[in-house]
């Protein structure tokens, strides 16, 4: 395990909003360190609760992934259903309903296995991952604006998954990894 020094964090001496939109939050942070040196930092501010990210599993080998248009590359993406969560929606609930929008599938049994940051120098969001077993279906009403792609894909064979043009998607390949390894470990 690993032994890290205790660290005092720095001071908030001042922060402000300098930018918002519909989706986007930039704050300006100044902080003072333990050894007085002040700095300016720029952040994107995210939702308090953060997001699930949805590993869902038929069997011990086939997971359901979704195949999306993502804006951002501008291209379709291979990936793991996902969600911000609702304001005071419980974790668990939240992972249910994102599947039943997104998959087409309801959960008997969820459980949190871990939870990621992505660029937390830049950025305060949260992707907490949930394993989805004993699927039933169940489909809600998402806000997708086109049919979302079902992928059933095994886990026994996630290098030939991971090579496909379209399975970039950071936070799903290491979600995969870490439940292939926490199921082979059971």
């Amino acid at each position: 395990m690993l032994e890290l020094k205790s660290k005092q964090a720095p001071t908030l001496l001042a922060s402000k909003t300098i930018a918002k939109t519909r989706i986007f939050h930039v704050e300006a942070m100044s902080l003072q360190f333990s050894n007085g040196t002040e700095v300016e930092y720029e952040r994107m501010l995210s939702s308090p609760a953060g997001a699930v990210l949805v590993v869902p599993l038929l069997d011990n080998d086939t997971v359901l992934m979704i195949r999306e248009y993502a804006a951002g590359v501008q291209r379709y993406e291979l990936a793991l259903p996902k969600g911000r969560l609702e304001q005071g929606e419980d974790l668990l609930e939240g992972a249910n309903r994102e599947l039943m929008e997104e998959v087409g599938y309801g959960a008997k049994r969820l459980e949190h296995v871990n939870s990621y940051t992505i660029a937390p120098g830049y950025i305060s969001h949260t992707t907490h991952v949930v394993l989805a077993q004993d699927l039933y279906p169940s489909v809600l009403e998402g806000d997708e604006p086109e049919e979302i792609e079902v992928v059933r894909c095994s886990l026994s064979r996630l290098s030939e998954l991971l090579a496909h043009e379209e399975c970039t998607e950071a936070r799903s390949i290491a979600a995969l990894y870490w439940v292939r390894d926490y199921l082979a470990d059971r």
